[in-house]
């Protein structure tokens, strides 16, 4: 009789309990924004002022949600899968180790995709991108891409692609794999430094006007396509 009772205390002690127990173990929703990741390559090389703006554009006119910060993350580091968007951008000559080339061929042989961007035009840096970019793939050119392509027609559709300090037009070259274009390069800027802090070391350099509509449709591409 007296086990009975004692049970009975139990029982309405774990009943009570119920409802804390299930908030306490109940599962965190997973975070199903999309983020995406400043690289860091070569000798510690990477992006200062390139606008993440577009990220919060993307979530504010699309059903894509996005984190709208950039992560910083190492190109030769594991965590870099975590991201299936990522900016390549600086000023400045640099290389790649070779670990770091084989992360980058990795990444975007499994499903990544990269926009890579001369900060402000920086010519040094288009000409370093180039040479690692034909060690990495030695056996595919990077290809210009006619403004009839879906990328230029996503989220936005961009007739042209006008400098901000000098004449003529930019334009955007794709490297394809199996069918699929993994790697956006362009040697003029799309770093959209007007939404960059007064700091920036390249605000106010040369680079595309509508950078960040470009950049939004990079990253609607690479999702829907």
């Amino acid at each position: 009789m007296q086990f009975a009772q004692q049970f009975m205390k139990s029982m309405i002690v774990v009943v009570l309990l119920l409802p804390s127990l299930a908030r306490a173990q109940a599962p965190t929703a997973p975070d199903m924004r999309v983020r995406c990741a400043n690289l860091i390559y070569g000798n510690g090389k990477s992006s200062v002022c390139f606008s993440s703006e577009f990220l919060s554009q993307v979530n504010r006119e699309s059903n894509i949600q996005t984190d709208p910060e950039l992560y910083p993350v190492k190109l030769e580091s594991p965590d870099l899968y975590q991201f299936p968007f990522c900016v390549m951008t600086g000023e400045g000559g640099f290389q790649l180790t070779e670990l770091q080339r084989d992360s980058l061929r990795n990444y975007l042989t499994h499903g990544g995709f990269i926009i890579a961007s001369a900060g402000c035009s920086n010519r040094d840096w288009a000409a370093s991108f180039r040479s690692e970019l034909s060690r990495v793939f030695p056996d595919v050119m990077l290809t210009q891409l006619d403004i009839s392509h879906p990328i230029f027609h996503t989220l936005y559709d961009i007739p042209n692609l006008d400098l901000g300090k000098s004449r003529g037009q930019a334009h955007l070259e794709g490297l394809e794999l199996d069918g699929k274009i993994v790697l956006v390069f362009s040697s003029d800027g799309l770093n959209d430094s007007g939404k960059v802090s007064d700091d920036c070391c390249c605000c106010g350099g040369n680079e595309v006007k509508n950078a960040r509509l470009v950049n939004c449709n990079l990253l609607t591409y690479t999702l829907t396509h």
